[in-house]
C-alpha cells in the first residue's frame, strides 16, 4: 500500500505541481511562499492519501488541500498584514511573480488582488483553472448554487473594475 501511496503522490505531483503553485500564488502573491504552500499541500496529501474517497478527480482532491492550506496561511497572516498596511508597506507581487503568471494580463492581475477573497477563489478555480461548478463547490465547500451566485457577483465586479482601470488610463493619456 505504501509503495503504491509514494508513486501515486509522485504522479500527482508532476502532473499538478505546477498549476497549484500558480493557484497559491495568485492568492498570497509570494513566490517563495507559494512554494512552500504547495510543498505543505502535497506533504498534507500523503498523510491524508487514506481519505481520498475517489468519488473526484485527483485534481480537484488536490486544490482542495491547496484551498485550505493557503486558506490557513492568509488567517494566521492577518495581523502582519494589516501591520504592513497601517505603515504604508503594501504587499504586491513582484515582476517575477507576474511573469510566472502570464495565464493572464497584469491589468486583471492587479484587479483580482483588490478583490475580497471569495470573489477572487471562485474567479482563479472556475476562469483561471477551468474546474466545473462541482468541483469548485466541492474545493471551496460550497453549495454548487454559491459557487454560480458568487460567480456572477465576482465578474460583475471585476468588469467595473476592469472598465474603471481603462477610463483611468484614457483619463492619464488625455491629460
Amino acid at each position: 500500500m505504501s509503495f503504491y501511496k509514494e508513486n501515486e503522490i509522485e504522479e500527482w505531483y508532476s502532473q499538478y505541481h505546477q498549476t497549484i503553485f500558480k493557484y497559491i500564488i495568485l492568492m498570497v502573491k509570494d513566490s517563495q511562499q507559494a512554494e512552500d504552500l504547495t510543498q505543505e499541500t502535497f506533504l498534507r496529501a500523503y498523510k491524508h492519501h487514506h481519505t481520498f474517497k475517489r468519488d473526484s478527480s485527483p485534481k480537484t482532491w488536490l486544490f482542495k488541500i491547496a484551498h485550505n492550506t493557503t486558506v490557513d496561511y492568509i488567517r494566521k497572516m492577518k495581523p502582519i498584514r494589516l501591520f504592513h498596511q497601517v505603515f504604508n508597506k503594501e504587499l504586491s507581487a513582484s515582476s517575477e511573480e507576474i511573469i510566472i503568471l502570464r495565464e493572464n494580463s497584469r491589468e486583471l492581475y492587479e484587479a483580482l488582488s483588490n478583490m475580497k477573497a471569495s470573489y477572487k477563489q471562485v474567479i482563479i478555480l472556475r476562469k483561471i483553472k477551468g474546474f466545473s461548478i462541482l468541483e469548485t463547490a466541492h474545493i471551496l465547500e460550497w453549495s454548487e448554487s454559491k459557487v454560480k451566485s458568487t460567480l456572477f457577483r465576482a465578474m460583475q465586479t471585476l468588469e467595473e473594475k476592469m472598465k474603471r482601470e481603462v477610463n483611468n488610463d484614457e483619463k492619464q493619456v488625455r491629460g
